[in-house]
Protein backbone atom coordinates (compact mmCIF):
# COMPACT_ATOMS: atom_id res chain seq x y z
CA UNK A 1 0.00 0.00 0.00
CA UNK A 2 1.49 3.38 -0.97
CA UNK A 3 2.40 5.95 2.01
CA UNK A 4 -0.19 8.56 1.67
CA UNK A 5 2.79 11.10 1.30
CA UNK A 6 3.47 9.55 -2.43
CA UNK A 7 0.43 11.06 -3.53
CA UNK A 8 1.26 14.83 -2.26
CA UNK A 9 4.51 14.57 -3.36
CA UNK A 10 3.20 13.35 -7.23
CA UNK A 11 0.30 16.54 -6.91
CA UNK A 12 3.42 18.34 -6.61
CA UNK A 13 5.31 17.42 -9.35
CA UNK A 14 2.33 17.93 -11.64
CA UNK A 15 2.02 21.00 -10.55
CA UNK A 16 5.35 22.23 -10.99
CA UNK A 17 5.58 20.78 -14.30
CA UNK A 18 1.72 22.47 -15.12
CA UNK A 19 2.79 26.21 -12.92
CA UNK A 20 6.26 26.32 -14.41
CA UNK A 21 6.30 30.14 -14.26
CA UNK A 22 6.74 30.05 -10.25
CA UNK A 23 9.47 27.49 -10.24
CA UNK A 24 13.42 28.21 -10.94
CA UNK A 25 14.67 24.66 -11.22
CA UNK A 26 18.55 23.76 -12.90
CA UNK A 27 18.61 27.36 -13.86
CA UNK A 28 21.49 30.22 -12.30
CA UNK A 29 21.23 30.36 -8.85
CA UNK A 30 19.23 33.08 -7.60
CA UNK A 31 20.05 35.29 -5.04
CA UNK A 32 19.42 34.71 -1.27
CA UNK A 33 16.64 36.31 0.14
CA UNK A 34 18.31 35.48 2.86
CA UNK A 35 21.46 36.14 2.51
CA UNK A 36 20.65 39.87 1.22
CA UNK A 37 17.85 40.67 4.47
CA UNK A 38 21.50 39.55 6.10
CA UNK A 39 23.60 41.96 4.18
CA UNK A 40 21.69 44.88 4.62
CA UNK A 41 21.35 44.90 8.17
CA UNK A 42 25.54 44.36 8.15
CA UNK A 43 25.09 47.59 5.46
CA UNK A 44 23.37 49.64 8.46
CA UNK A 45 25.77 48.72 10.96
CA UNK A 46 28.71 50.47 8.59
CA UNK A 47 26.24 53.21 8.18
CA UNK A 48 25.17 53.17 11.92
CA UNK A 49 28.16 52.35 13.96
CA UNK A 50 27.17 52.05 17.46
CA UNK A 51 23.78 52.41 16.95
CA UNK A 52 23.00 48.29 15.95
CA UNK A 53 25.21 46.39 17.61
CA UNK A 54 24.46 45.13 20.68
CA UNK A 55 28.13 45.99 22.18
CA UNK A 56 29.19 49.36 21.78
CA UNK A 57 32.40 50.26 19.93
CA UNK A 58 35.28 52.45 21.19
CA UNK A 59 37.01 54.82 18.61
CA UNK A 60 40.25 53.61 19.06
CA UNK A 61 39.16 49.92 17.91
CA UNK A 62 36.70 51.76 15.31
CA UNK A 63 39.68 50.54 12.48
CA UNK A 64 39.62 47.10 13.05
CA UNK A 65 35.83 46.46 13.40
CA UNK A 66 35.41 48.21 10.36
CA UNK A 67 38.44 46.52 7.99
CA UNK A 68 36.40 42.85 9.85
CA UNK A 69 32.86 44.57 8.46
CA UNK A 70 34.03 45.23 4.85
CA UNK A 71 35.54 42.38 4.62
CA UNK A 72 33.14 40.07 5.49
CA UNK A 73 30.95 42.25 3.71
CA UNK A 74 32.86 42.37 0.34
CA UNK A 75 32.42 38.32 0.76
CA UNK A 76 29.04 38.12 0.89
CA UNK A 77 27.92 41.06 -1.51
CA UNK A 78 30.53 39.61 -4.00
CA UNK A 79 28.63 36.40 -3.93
CA UNK A 80 25.14 37.52 -4.31
CA UNK A 81 25.97 40.04 -7.14
CA UNK A 82 27.80 37.23 -8.76
CA UNK A 83 24.10 35.69 -8.69
CA UNK A 84 22.26 38.18 -10.51
CA UNK A 85 24.70 38.81 -13.16
CA UNK A 86 24.60 35.03 -13.84
CA UNK A 87 20.76 36.11 -15.05
CA UNK A 88 21.40 39.52 -15.97
CA UNK A 89 24.81 40.65 -17.06
CA UNK A 90 26.37 44.25 -16.67
CA UNK A 91 28.47 44.82 -20.10
CA UNK A 92 31.93 45.03 -19.30
CA UNK A 93 31.70 44.54 -15.21
CA UNK A 94 31.91 41.55 -13.33
CA UNK A 95 30.95 40.76 -9.35
CA UNK A 96 34.44 42.24 -7.99
CA UNK A 97 34.68 45.32 -9.41
CA UNK A 98 30.99 46.10 -8.48
CA UNK A 99 31.18 45.46 -5.30
CA UNK A 100 34.18 47.31 -4.76
CA UNK A 101 32.38 50.08 -6.66
CA UNK A 102 29.57 50.20 -4.01
CA UNK A 103 31.57 49.94 -1.23
CA UNK A 104 33.90 52.96 -2.38
CA UNK A 105 30.57 54.70 -2.66
CA UNK A 106 29.03 54.25 0.54
CA UNK A 107 30.86 57.08 2.78
CA UNK A 108 28.94 59.79 -0.31
CA UNK A 109 25.53 57.84 0.89
CA UNK A 110 26.54 58.67 4.67
CA UNK A 111 26.75 62.14 4.02
CA UNK A 112 23.29 62.33 2.24
CA UNK A 113 21.83 60.02 5.10
CA UNK A 114 22.81 62.93 7.47
CA UNK A 115 20.86 65.43 6.14
CA UNK A 116 17.80 63.09 6.22
CA UNK A 117 18.52 62.70 9.92
CA UNK A 118 18.63 66.36 10.43
CA UNK A 119 15.40 66.46 8.69
CA UNK A 120 13.49 64.37 10.72
CA UNK A 121 15.33 65.55 14.09
CA UNK A 122 14.41 69.36 12.85
CA UNK A 123 11.17 68.52 11.14
CA UNK A 124 9.57 67.08 14.15
CA UNK A 125 8.70 68.62 17.28
CA UNK A 126 8.22 65.20 19.33
CA UNK A 127 11.81 64.14 18.44
CA UNK A 128 13.85 64.47 21.82
CA UNK A 129 17.56 64.04 19.84
CA UNK A 130 18.89 62.64 16.81
CA UNK A 131 19.91 59.60 18.59
CA UNK A 132 16.17 59.10 19.11
CA UNK A 133 16.00 59.72 15.38
CA UNK A 134 18.14 56.71 14.44
CA UNK A 135 16.99 54.31 16.52
CA UNK A 136 13.23 54.62 16.43
CA UNK A 137 12.34 56.57 13.11
CA UNK A 138 11.02 53.91 10.98
CA UNK A 139 11.34 56.49 7.67
CA UNK A 140 14.91 56.81 8.49
CA UNK A 141 15.96 53.76 8.36
CA UNK A 142 13.91 53.16 4.77
CA UNK A 143 15.58 56.04 3.41
CA UNK A 144 19.01 54.37 4.67
CA UNK A 145 18.13 51.12 2.99
CA UNK A 146 17.05 52.79 -0.22
CA UNK A 147 20.01 55.41 -0.66
CA UNK A 148 22.33 51.99 -0.59
CA UNK A 149 20.06 50.04 -2.72
CA UNK A 150 19.87 53.32 -5.63
CA UNK A 151 23.27 53.02 -5.88
CA UNK A 152 23.17 49.15 -6.87
CA UNK A 153 20.34 50.27 -8.81
CA UNK A 154 22.46 52.84 -10.75
CA UNK A 155 25.45 50.19 -11.23
CA UNK A 156 22.92 48.15 -13.30
CA UNK A 157 22.67 45.23 -10.56
CA UNK A 158 19.43 43.51 -10.56
CA UNK A 159 17.20 41.57 -7.95
CA UNK A 160 19.44 43.11 -5.18
CA UNK A 161 18.14 46.69 -4.91
CA UNK A 162 14.85 45.93 -4.91
CA UNK A 163 15.21 42.96 -1.92
CA UNK A 164 16.75 45.22 0.17
CA UNK A 165 13.85 48.54 -0.26
CA UNK A 166 11.69 45.33 0.28
CA UNK A 167 13.29 44.44 3.30
CA UNK A 168 12.93 47.39 4.50
CA UNK A 169 9.62 47.78 3.84
CA UNK A 170 8.31 44.36 5.48
CA UNK A 171 9.93 46.52 8.18
CA UNK A 172 8.44 50.04 8.30
CA UNK A 173 5.83 49.56 5.97
CA UNK A 174 7.17 52.39 3.62
CA UNK A 175 7.14 51.29 -0.39
CA UNK A 176 10.82 53.08 -1.54
CA UNK A 177 11.76 51.56 -5.79
CA UNK A 178 15.25 51.92 -5.44
CA UNK A 179 15.11 53.56 -8.74
CA UNK A 180 13.39 56.79 -7.50
CA UNK A 181 15.87 59.90 -7.83
CA UNK A 182 15.97 61.35 -4.15
CA UNK A 183 17.36 64.89 -2.78
CA UNK A 184 18.64 65.65 0.32
CA UNK A 185 17.05 66.34 3.55
CA UNK A 186 14.35 63.57 3.09
CA UNK A 187 11.48 63.26 5.60
CA UNK A 188 9.00 60.51 6.10
CA UNK A 189 7.02 61.15 9.06
CA UNK A 190 4.89 58.17 10.66
CA UNK A 191 5.67 56.43 7.31
CA UNK A 192 3.21 53.39 7.18
CA UNK A 193 1.43 53.17 3.53
CA UNK A 194 4.12 55.69 1.73
CA UNK A 195 4.55 54.17 -1.86
CA UNK A 196 7.46 56.04 -3.96
CA UNK A 197 7.38 54.46 -7.87
CA UNK A 198 10.94 53.05 -9.64
CA UNK A 199 10.59 56.87 -11.87
CA UNK A 200 9.77 59.48 -9.31
CA UNK A 201 12.15 62.67 -8.90
CA UNK A 202 11.78 64.12 -5.45
CA UNK A 203 13.79 67.32 -5.33
CA UNK A 204 15.46 67.93 -1.96
CA UNK A 205 13.84 68.98 1.69
CA UNK A 206 11.14 67.32 0.90
CA UNK A 207 8.48 66.33 3.48
CA UNK A 208 5.98 63.17 3.25
CA UNK A 209 3.62 61.69 5.81
CA UNK A 210 1.55 58.59 5.91
CA UNK A 211 -0.07 57.20 3.09
CA UNK A 212 1.05 59.38 0.23
CA UNK A 213 1.65 58.27 -2.79
CA UNK A 214 3.52 59.07 -6.17
CA UNK A 215 2.20 56.86 -8.77
CA UNK A 216 1.79 55.48 -12.20
CA UNK A 217 -1.14 55.54 -14.28
CA UNK A 218 -2.42 52.19 -15.34
CA UNK A 219 -0.15 50.78 -17.77
CA UNK A 220 -0.69 49.18 -21.34
CA UNK A 221 -2.02 45.22 -20.93
CA UNK A 222 1.57 44.01 -22.95
CA UNK A 223 4.39 45.85 -20.84
CA UNK A 224 7.87 46.43 -23.04
CA UNK A 225 10.97 45.62 -20.64
CA UNK A 226 14.42 45.99 -21.70
CA UNK A 227 16.92 42.90 -20.71
CA UNK A 228 16.75 43.32 -17.05
CA UNK A 229 13.26 43.03 -16.45
CA UNK A 230 12.93 47.39 -16.32
CA UNK A 231 9.55 48.35 -17.97
CA UNK A 232 10.57 50.34 -20.81
CA UNK A 233 8.61 53.82 -21.73
CA UNK A 234 9.89 56.63 -20.18
CA UNK A 235 9.28 58.14 -17.35
CA UNK A 236 5.86 57.12 -15.20
CA UNK A 237 5.84 58.71 -12.08
CA UNK A 238 5.59 62.11 -10.66
CA UNK A 239 7.74 64.57 -10.04
CA UNK A 240 8.25 66.69 -6.62
CA UNK A 241 10.44 70.13 -6.38
CA UNK A 242 12.21 71.92 -3.89
CA UNK A 243 10.41 72.34 0.27
CA UNK A 244 7.42 70.52 -1.24
CA UNK A 245 4.93 69.13 1.72
CA UNK A 246 2.35 66.79 0.99
CA UNK A 247 0.17 65.56 4.07
CA UNK A 248 -1.47 62.29 4.83
CA UNK A 249 -3.51 60.03 2.36
CA UNK A 250 -2.54 62.28 -0.55
CA UNK A 251 -2.07 60.52 -3.83
CA UNK A 252 0.27 62.18 -6.80
CA UNK A 253 -0.50 60.40 -10.27
CA UNK A 254 1.65 60.32 -13.40
CA UNK A 255 4.73 60.89 -15.19
CA UNK A 256 3.82 64.54 -16.37
CA UNK A 257 2.58 65.39 -12.98
CA UNK A 258 5.00 68.35 -11.51
CA UNK A 259 4.45 69.92 -8.27
CA UNK A 260 6.36 73.51 -7.80
CA UNK A 261 8.84 74.08 -5.35
CA UNK A 262 7.62 75.45 -1.62
CA UNK A 263 3.95 74.00 -2.49
CA UNK A 264 1.76 72.04 -0.11
CA UNK A 265 -0.49 69.35 -0.78
CA UNK A 266 -3.27 68.69 1.43
CA UNK A 267 -4.21 65.39 3.40
CA UNK A 268 -6.28 63.26 1.07
CA UNK A 269 -5.60 64.48 -2.50
CA UNK A 270 -5.89 63.06 -5.56
CA UNK A 271 -4.04 64.89 -8.15
CA UNK A 272 -3.24 63.62 -11.62
CA UNK A 273 -1.48 67.34 -13.10
CA UNK A 274 0.74 69.50 -12.38
CA UNK A 275 0.66 72.93 -9.28
CA UNK A 276 2.92 75.61 -10.28
CA UNK A 277 5.86 77.05 -7.27
CA UNK A 278 3.91 77.75 -3.57
CA UNK A 279 0.47 76.48 -4.54
CA UNK A 280 -1.66 74.99 -2.06
CA UNK A 281 -3.77 72.44 -2.58
CA UNK A 282 -6.80 71.05 -0.47
CA UNK A 283 -10.29 70.04 -1.02
CA UNK A 284 -12.25 73.40 0.12
CA UNK A 285 -15.86 71.52 -0.14
CA UNK A 286 -15.44 69.16 2.59
CA UNK A 287 -18.39 69.48 5.05
CA UNK A 288 -18.63 67.07 8.44
CA UNK A 289 -21.83 66.23 9.29
CA UNK A 290 -22.66 66.14 13.30
CA UNK A 291 -25.79 64.48 14.59
CA UNK A 292 -26.98 62.89 18.32
CA UNK A 293 -26.65 59.45 18.19
CA UNK A 294 -30.29 59.28 18.64
CA UNK A 295 -30.83 60.54 15.38
CA UNK A 296 -29.73 57.25 13.68
CA UNK A 297 -31.69 54.95 16.51
CA UNK A 298 -30.20 51.55 17.28
CA UNK A 299 -27.31 50.82 19.39
CA UNK A 300 -23.80 51.21 18.41
CA UNK A 301 -21.65 48.46 18.20
CA UNK A 302 -17.39 49.12 18.76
Amino acid sequence: MDHPMNKIVEQMIESYAQCGGIKHLDGAKLPSKMAVAALTQDLLHVIFPGFIAEQQIAINDLPHELNLQLGSLQKKLKREIAKSLAMYPVPDRDAESITLDFLGKLHQVRSLIQTDVEAAYQGDPAAASKEEVILAYPGVEAIAVFRMAHVLYDLGVAFLPRMMTEWAHGRTGIDLHPGADIGSHFFIDHGTGVVIGGTSKIGNRVRLYQGVGLVARSLAKHVKRDDQGHVLGGKRHPTIGDDVTIYAGATIVGGDTVIGDRTIIGGNVWLTRSIPADSVVAFEAQQISIHSRQHFGGEWVI
